[in-house]
């Protein structure tokens, strides 16, 4: 759910508030999907004006686990996580010499197909069938998902992409946003039989070399976790911290 929209100067800023509800208290969450929300707009972000938003968020909330963005500056927000991003404006033989060379020949040398494919609907069900043990997330939530990813690609704001082998079988597939100055890596899922073959660094691969030499960021869209930021960092990827706020203002009796 998503209200009270704190904007400045007639909408110049907006930060969406995603809120939920839990034994009669509202309180705010970073809903399944997004990485980064916060305040966004055409104004620059210094503390104070971010201060701003979330004091007048939380005379509606008094408990709150969010991500701000990465231009979001916010004193409180001392918890910084990370992203990681990649600049495709050169051309790709430039941007091929920051990658990690020892992959790079793997990849070179792989029998593989990419390619793109309208196929939003598989793309969720294999992720969901692959991943979903671990992410934990709701039938609903997947639902809602696939409406707004069709919505994204009748306004051409979403890429999906695949890797075959040569005999045809889906070893990966991928899903991107896409706005005027980036492309959001969103979700991927690796098949067994693709894992040995790194279909899925080859995917990557071939995506940044399509898109290379636009005025684009590539955003990997994390990770904190060790062994997928060594993964993105194979790539050149360069840090692009954002704050997450925690804030709790209920009563005693409210805590725990």
């Amino acid at each position: 759910m998503c209200k009270g929209l704190p904007s400045e100067n007639d909408y110049e800023a907006v930060m969406p508030l995603t809120w939920n509800k839990k034994f009669g208290i509202s309180y705010l969450r970073q809903p399944h999907f997004t990485q980064q929300l916060g305040i966004f707009g055409n104004i620059l972000f210094e503390k104070n004006v971010t201060e701003l938003f979330i004091n007048k968020a939380l005379q509606i909330f008094p408990f709150a686990e969010i991500n701000l963005n990465y231009a979001n500056q916010y004193k409180n927000g001392e918890t910084k996580k990370c992203n990681l991003i990649l600049p495709l404006n050169y051309a790709f033989d430039e941007i091929e010499k920051i990658f990690r060379k020892d992959f790079v020949n793997k990849i070179r040398n792989n029998n593989l197909i990419y390619q793109p494919t309208e196929e939003i609907e598989k793309a969720i069900q294999v992720f969901r069938k692959n991943y979903d043990h671990k992410v934990h997330i709701s039938s609903n939530s997947y639902q809602k998902w696939l409406q707004v990813s069709n919505l994204l690609k009748m306004k051409e704001q979403l890429l999906v992409r695949k890797v075959n082998s040569a005999n045809g079988e889906l070893l990966s597939i991928a899903m991107f946003l896409k706005d005027n100055r980036r492309i959001y890596y969103f979700l991927s899922a690796t098949l067994p039989a693709g894992r040995n073959r790194q279909s899925h660094y080859f995917l990557l691969y071939h995506l940044i070399k399509e898109f290379s030499g636009q005025n684009l960021t590539f955003d990997f869209q994390g990770s904190a976790i060790p062994s997928i930021k060594s993964f993105f960092l194979k790539f050149g990827a360069i840090e692009e911290p954002y704050p997450f706020v925690k804030i709790n203002s209920l009563p005693i009796w409210g805590n725990g």
